[in-house]
């Protein structure tokens, strides 16, 4: 999903790359206004997560392989205006230190990865989770299922910006991007709920809002 240079024209290119900016711009202003300074080094920590993560790769059917992309559980553990922001710093370093995505592209590949699939996936989380009882399962039932749902989209996203640029008919692309991203997302909810799992052993008050947390008496907190 990681569009390089050539693949899309500059007016493609011109218009996501402004709506990046003004997300990230507003990204920046919320974040700057949270009192919680606690949450600069775990952004940090999260960034580095899924910059390792998305280094292991996982075959796919046809010799194709997908990765983790991590922007809905970086909303999650972070918030969404956060979570844009450390997917921005992910993409920047894989763009200008590993060629991974092009120079050109970047607006592009941060609208559909860090937005559409961060942002989106998020909304679509609360969403999920507003539909159901409140429970672990149920938490990582959401938080699956709209892992899944933030890659699919950001596919969609990028199929839309190959074809409004030329590069393929959205008959081809759209549904070729479908079908093998709707395999990664498999893989995608799978290692969400596993790493949302390992913190909630780890620091349940990172995901206090979501889950219930015990004190030390052992009693069940819960926050609103």
């Amino acid at each position: 999903m990681h569009i390089p240079d050539g693949f899309l024209s500059g007016p493609v290119n011109l218009a996501a790359f402004a709506v990046s900016a003004a997300a990230v711009g507003l990204a920046v202003k919320k974040t700057n206004g949270d009192p919680n300074e606690k949450e600069v080094p775990l952004m940090g920590v999260c960034a580095a997560f899924i910059f390792a993560a998305q280094m292991l790769n996982f075959p796919i059917a046809g010799g194709t392989s997908g990765h983790f992309l991590g922007a809905l559980f970086a909303a999650i553990l972070l918030g969404p205006w956060a979570g844009i922001l450390v997917m921005v710093t992910v993409l920047a370093i894989q763009c200008l230190i590993f060629s991974d995505g092009g120079l050109t592209a970047v607006g592009s590949n941060v609208l559909n990865m860090g937005i559409v699939g961060g942002f989106g996936g998020f909304w679509a989380f609360r969403f999920l989770l507003g539909l159901l009882p409140r429970s672990p399962k149920s938490f990582y039932a959401a938080s699956g299922l709209a892992a899944w749902l933030s890659v699919t989209a950001a596919s969609v996203a990028c199929a839309l910006e190959l074809a409004w640029s030329g590069t393929s008919p959205l008959r081809i692309v759209l549904p070729a991007m479908i079908g093998v991203h709707a395999v990664i997302g498999v893989g995608e909810a799978v290692i969400t709920c596993c790493a949302l799992s390992a913190i909630s052993k780890l620091r349940p008050d990172l995901l206090s809002a979501y889950l219930p947390v015990r004190g030390e008496s052992g009693a069940i907190h819960e926050q609103a």
